[in-house]
């Protein structure tokens, strides 16, 4: 079976994670994903295949004779999608023959276009699949899953020598909690990838450091007519405290290695303001310098009006995994070269986020995040190509496979 068939399978189950629930997994219906991929893990022949108590799927592929000594090498990719848009009742557009233009999506009429996606030129002459507007495609990251398990089949078809092959599926990684729960001591690999990235050839180990920054603001609401020296506006103090940040660290306005403040929300009246922030950074001194720019900004407006008015929490999300990487840097070599076999051309960059190999690596088990072929993740412009999802297929065989 071809990676994409798998992928129409899996995109066809809703399994869109959500924020503030006590559940683990955060929506049953990753459930239903987690059980399906069990059965067909087993039918393949995978050993000790199981759904843990958390939504987890395990698998094995024992090594093969004489290649016991090698390391256990592990496979990882997330079930659940994005919460940003709609993950329910996908239905995919296929496109043989892609002529490279804009493509009309029949849900709605929205266009996906080539001057805002320019990378669907490259993908002129192959079969695109794209969702049909209404939701988003799945892609991030069923595609992953269906490169791994499609690489697992024909690593079991070929007979090739290997060593132990480990094989997991998380839940809720789309919401920070994909490896809350992860057993690394059984999962028993000594180093593993995620496959969860974007363009065809990408390989990436260095992510951002990140936090996130809870801003809130109590004011004092008086009668404007009578509010000299005593009023003091929440909003226009959120204002303020946005202002003291430089104006060009934003999203927006950074690339590769130049990180952000991220002002993700704002509410608030005359009385009560808050804010909420994320911020990241790949260089960690730089990191720890944009955590002490908000609370030199805390303290200045507090300083200011005489009195704690401004209340700051920061809470750090995940650390540049780079630091756990390069004591095993074979890891990107060995990727490298499987990415070329494969047919592709090796990009290695830093990632402007985060994955489950972050917090994997500091958890004692090192883990580069390879490509699946996908592009616009989290919406309805999602979009990814059979023939690139058949090279990603293959270039996790060929690691499988020590080739």
């Amino acid at each position: 079976m071809r990676a994409y068939e798998r992928f129409l399978r899996y995109a066809a189950v809703h399994t869109t994670s959500a924020y503030d629930t006590d559940c683990v997994p955060s929506t049953a219906c990753q459930l239903d994903l987690a059980r399906l991929l069990a059965d067909e893990m087993k039918q393949m022949g995978l050993d000790g295949v199981h759904v843990d108590e958390y939504g987890v799927v395990y698998g094995f592929l024992p090594a093969t004779p004489g290649c016991e000594d090698k390391p256990a090498l592990g496979f990882i990719a997330h079930m659940d999608t994005s919460c940003s848009y709609s993950g329910e009742g996908v239905r995919p557009q296929i496109i043989e023959h892609y002529d490279g233009g804009d493509v009309v999506l029949k849900g709605t009429g929205d266009v996906l276009r080539v001057s805002e996606f320019p990378t669907l030129a490259g993908l002129k002459g192959m079969t695109l699949i794209t969702s049909d507007g209404t939701t988003l495609l799945g892609a991030d990251d069923k595609a992953g899953i269906a490169e791994i398990l499609t690489a697992c089949e024909a690593v079991i078809a070929s007979g090739a020598p290997h060593g132990k092959l480990c094989i997991a599926f998380t839940p809720d990684e789309e919401i920070g909690m994909g490896v809350a729960h992860f057993d690394v001591k059984k999962f028993g690999a000594a180093f593993a990838y995620t496959v969860d990235g974007g363009k065809e050839g990408e390989i990436a180990y260095e992510t951002f450091n990140a936090c996130s920054a809870s801003v809130e603001i109590s004011g004092v609401s008086v009668h404007p007519g009578s509010s000299k020296d005593t009023m003091i506006n929440a909003v226009l103090v959120a204002m303020t405290f946005n202002a003291m940040l430089p104006a060009a660290d934003i999203p927006r306005m950074t690339e590769g290695y130049e990180g952000f403040f991220h002002l993700e929300s704002m509410q608030g009246d005359v009385e009560h303001a808050q804010m909420h922030y994320i911020v990241r950074d790949h260089d960690r001194s730089m990191f720890e310098h944009r955590k002490q720019m908000l609370r030199h900004a805390a303290k200045t407006i507090n300083e200011r009006y005489g009195k704690e008015i401004v209340t700051l929490t920061i809470k750090d999300s995940y650390y540049n995994m780079a630091e756990q990487i390069a004591p095993h840097m074979h890891l990107v070599e060995d990727a490298r070269k499987a990415v070329t076999a494969a047919g592709m051309t090796p990009c290695v960059e830093p990632v402007r986020g985060g994955t489950d190999g972050c917090r994997l690596s500091y958890m004692g088990l090192p883990t580069p995040n390879l490509c699946t072929g996908g592009f616009a993740f989290h919406g309805r412009f999602e979009h990814i190509a059979v023939e690139s999802m058949d090279r990603c297929a293959k270039m996790i065989e060929l690691l499988m496979r020590g080739v």
